[in-house]
């Protein structure tokens, strides 16, 4: 291909992508949620999206496309034009997939652009008061005394639940069954009836729960106690490297063009201090008194990476996948 040519079609590129940033938003923006409705990363998302969708000008529809661990509503995105019209909100489960779902049709770092983090939280251990733990070593005990018997729910495989559990499992030793649901609703319902042993519940869906009665909070799986929550030991308290760190940040297609990534950037995190704020111990869930205190992100993972560009959250999926294709023995279907 002639030098010239090549340049002009470089430069047709630019220009196409230039052209885009000018005019977006001129239609409404999909949201991909691959979570079910209600769950902690559809509501959060949510709180944000709807005065962000009054700053934009466009409405930004939510889609809940679960399943398979996050990777089919991922796909769609990884899969979609990149033109600011299609992103991903997700979880920190992104970055498990490389290691529960090897096979996934996408790279979770190569393929999404990091565009903002909404917010972080702990997820808590919890049990049907009628069991017999009163404590999270209670648990433990019996646990180590039922060997291949005892249960566990999560909202998924690779979900967070899910690996707030394993971490938490691994780090105090002890076996026990993984029983993965379509959702957290129907996680919580399971243990309400005694049918499966505990669940780590993100903090704002558990807290109606545990003021309430109906479930035992035992743990926090944040390396500090939550605010929320402060008679409730950290699960580091109890076993070291036993805390998971969960957080809930928006992503793009690899390729969209970085003006649009960045005006979402910032009119996101406009909107984001004003319906979570910045301060609090991470409730990031249903309940509305909860739903607007939890840590926000930006003051950490929003900041550009020290290293090869972007944002310090591109550099959390990386490593974050890296860490948990060493250290986490299992897979999907587990």
């Amino acid at each position: 291909m002639p030098r010239v040519v090549l340049v002009s079609l470089v430069v047709l590129l630019f220009c196409h992508g230039d052209a885009l940033a000018q005019t977006w938003p001129s239609k409404p923006i999909r949201a991909i949620i691959p979570f079910a409705a209600g769950s902690a990363t559809d509501v959060v998302p949510r709180v944000v999206f709807e005065p962000l969708s009054a700053q934009l000008g466009q409405v930004i529809v939510v889609e809940n496309r679960g399943g398979a661990g996050t990777t089919i509503g991922a796909a769609l995105v990884a899969k979609a034009e990149a033109d600011g019209y299609t992103l991903l909100a997700t979880s920190s489960a992104h970055t498990l997939v490389p290691t529960v779902y090897p096979s996934a049709p996408y790279d979770t770092a190569a393929d999404f652009a990091a565009v903002v983090s909404l917010g972080s939280g702990p997820n808590v251990l919890v049990v049907s008061p009628a069991k017999d733990f009163k404590t999270a070593q209670d648990l433990v005990a019996a646990a180590k005394a039922r060997p291949g018997s005892f249960n566990f729910a999560s909202a998924g495989v690779g979900s967070a639940t899910h690996l707030s559990a394993e971490r938490f499992r691994m780090a105090a030793g002890f076996d026990a069954v993984h029983i993965p649901f379509r959702g957290g609703a129907e996680a919580i319902t399971e243990v309400l009836a005694g049918r499966a042993e505990f669940y780590f519940c993100p903090l704002g869906t558990a807290l109606p729960q545990v003021r309430e009665g109906k479930l035992l909070a035992l743990a926090v799986s944040s390396p500090k106690r939550a605010a929320l929550l402060p008679d409730v030991p950290s699960v580091v308290e109890l076993f070291p490297n036993s805390d998971y760190a969960f957080w809930i940040g928006v992503f793009m297609p690899a390729k969209t063009p970085r003006d649009i990534v960045d005006r979402f950037h910032r009119e996101a995190i406009a909107e984001r201090q004003g319906a979570l704020g910045d301060a609090g111990d991470g409730s990031d869930a249903a309940d509305a008194s909860a739903v607007r205190r939890p840590r926000a992100l930006g003051n950490r993972l929003d900041r550009p990476a020290r290293q090869g560009g972007g944002t310090k959250l591109e550099s959390v999926i990386r490593a974050r996948s890296s860490f948990h294709s060493r250290r986490m023995p299992w897979r999907a279907g587990c």
